[in-house]
């Protein structure tokens, strides 16, 4: 039975890892071409990648979309998965269900029907509707994890607190939030990634001449590929991989995985 389970557990994990094994050999083959094996190693792509520069405005527009809906969806979620847990509130149930609809609705009908209530309201593509439309999709993930760890928090301590005559403001600051933190910031690396990926809601959301890095990626296959395609990819494979390795260098994603 254990040597199954290991079996099976190594298939899963080549079937995740092969895919980002063959692109990262891609954007590193000189050919501009899938080759295997690779003729040689070049950076050719890279430098192809980082001097182009609807590429690069499209990178850092992700960037920042990504550190907005970090700000925005926290927010909002982390507010949320409060008050779902702990205010007296009517219809909790389909409060909760609303706001995680992002996470059941396929990404291409929501990112449609954001499109089509922002054309009936006048208001047209922008940044602006962009960074709202990445905000509503990356709340579920912050509030999910919130609600996870509210709900082991041990109340006692609040309690505590404010009987020793602290201020709500100051209970919320130094008791709820630090204990709180780790779902936070789990949600909040989800929701930077959720967004600095998003496809479908870019889509149709996106602003003529302020293409996100997937809807660039998307562009350019549609006339040309070779490794700069690969190159990019590995950008963001790369960009999710440094936000994991900081965040458990600053706050430990191990010690905190148990709330």
């Amino acid at each position: 039975m254990r040597a199954l389970f290991l079996a099976i557990n190594t298939i899963i994990l080549l079937f995740l890892l092969v895919p980002v094994g063959i692109v990262i050999l891609f954007a590193l083959n000189p050919e501009p071409y899938i080759a295997f094996p690779p003729s040689g190693v070049s950076l050719r792509w890279f430098e192809k990648f980082l001097t182009s520069r609807d590429f690069m405005g499209a990178f850092w527009l992700s960037l920042k979309l990504g550190v907005l809906t970090v700000i925005l969806a926290g927010s909002i979620g982390t507010a949320a998965a409060l008050a779902i847990a702990r205010g007296n509130l009517p219809g909790k149930a389909t409060l909760t269900a609303i706001f995680l609809s992002p996470l059941v609705l396929p990404g291409l009908l929501t990112g449609f029907a954001m499109f089509q209530l922002v054309m009936v309201l006048g208001i047209g593509r922008s940044t602006e509707v962009l960074l709202i439309g990445h905000t509503v999709v990356a709340i579920p993930y912050v509030m999910r994890t919130v609600l996870a760890v509210l709900a082991h928090f041990d109340r006692s301590l609040e309690e505590a607190a404010r009987n020793l005559g602290a201020t709500p403001a100051v209970v919320f600051r130094e008791i709820t939030l630090p204990l709180i933190r780790p779902g936070v910031i789990a949600g909040g690396m989800f929701a930077f990634i959720t967004s600095f990926d998003q496809f479908p809601v870019s889509l149709f959301l996106v602003a003529p001449g302020a293409e996100t890095l997937p809807i660039a990626m998307f562009n350019y296959l549609r006339f040309d590929f070779d490794g700069t395609i690969a190159a990019a990819s590995t950008a963001s494979i790369l960009m999710a991989v440094i936000l994991v390795l900081a965040i458990e260098k600053t706050v430990g994603l191990q010690d905190n995985a148990k709330l």
